[in-house]
C-alpha cells in the first residue's frame, strides 16, 4: 500500500517504504483526541520492518501482506503508536521493540510487555538496507527516530514534524530536551534527508533546519 503523495527512494535490492494511515485516539493526562497516524513499512517482497503499530491492526497486517516481519519498532510509548502492537504481533509473529525509558507510557495502554529493549544505535537489517535507532527524548522519554542513510530517509516518530518539534506540553515530555535531540541528532543529518513523520506530511532536514531558533524563541 504505497503512499500516493510521496515519492520515496527504493534500494537496489528492492527495499521500499510504504505508508498505511490509521485512525483512532491519542489519550494522555485524562484527555483523548482523534488522530490519524502514519504507520511506515520498510521492506522488499520477502521481509519488512514496521514502525508504530497504531490503531487499526487489520490495515497494518494488510500492508505487510504476508511478508516476514523483522521487527515491530515503536518510536515511543504513547498509546496511539503502540495500541495495535499485540494484534499485529499475533497475526504476523513479529516482535515489539521499545526503548525502556518509554515503558511508563506503554504500561498506560498495554497489558503485555515489549519483547525487546530498543537501544540507541540498535541496527536492523531489512534486505540490503540498514536501519539505525537514534534515541531522541523530549516528546517522550524513550522517543526514538530511525535513520536509513542508504535511502536518505529519517523516520522521526513524533520528535520532528513538518513545521517543528513534537508536542511537549503533557506528562513525561520536555521542551529543552526535544530541542537538544533535534539540534544534536537530527539537524546534523544531510539536508536532503527526507523526514517521514508519525502524523501528517513529510518534510526534509533542509526545510526544517533554518527554523531552529524560531522554535526556541516560541518555547513550545
Amino acid at each position: 500500500m504505497p503512499s500516493a503523495d510521496l515519492s520515496l527512494p527504493t534500494s537496489p535490492g528492492g527495499v521500499r517504504i510504504d505508508r498505511v494511515v490509521t485512525s483512532g485516539q491519542f489519550c494522555l493526562d485524562g484527555g483523548c483526541w482523534d488522530v490519524d497516524n502514519n504507520v511506515w513499512i520498510i521492506g522488499n517482497d520477502e521481509e519488512c520492518l514496521v514502525v508504530d503499530c497504531a490503531h487499526e491492526a487489520d490495515k497494518i497486517v494488510a500492508g505487510i501482506g504476508g511478508r516476514r516481519v523483522v521487527a515491530l519498532v515503536c518510536t515511543h510509548g504513547h498509546n496511539d503508536h503502540v495500541n495495535a502492537s499485540d494484534e499485529v504481533k499475533a497475526a504476523t509473529g513479529g516482535q515489539t521493540w521499545l526503548n525502556p525509558a518509554c515503558r511508563v507510557l506503554w504500561d498506560q495502554s498495554q497489558t503485555s510487555e515489549p519483547d525487546h529493549e530498543l537501544s540507541d544505535g540498535q541496527v536492523f537489517s531489512v534486505g540490503d538496507v540498514e536501519i539505525t535507532a537514534l534515541h531522541t527524548p523530549g516528546h517522550a522519554p524513550g522517543a526514538t527516530c530511525l535513520s536509513i542513510p542508504s535511502l536518505g530517509v529519517l523516520l522521526s516518530g513524533d520528535t520532528l514534524f513538518n513545521g517543528g518539534p513534537g508536542a511537549t506540553g503533557r506528562s513525561y515530555s520536555d521542551f529543552p530536551t526535544i530541542i537538544d535531540s533535534i539540534r544534536d541528532r537530527l539537524l546534523t543529518l544531510p539536508e536532503e534527508t527526507i523526514v517521514l513523520t508519525g502524523h501528517g506530511d513529510a518534510t526534509s532536514i533542509g526545510a526544517e533546519k533554518p527554523h531552529l531558533e524560531e522554535w526556541i524563541a516560541r518555547g513550545h
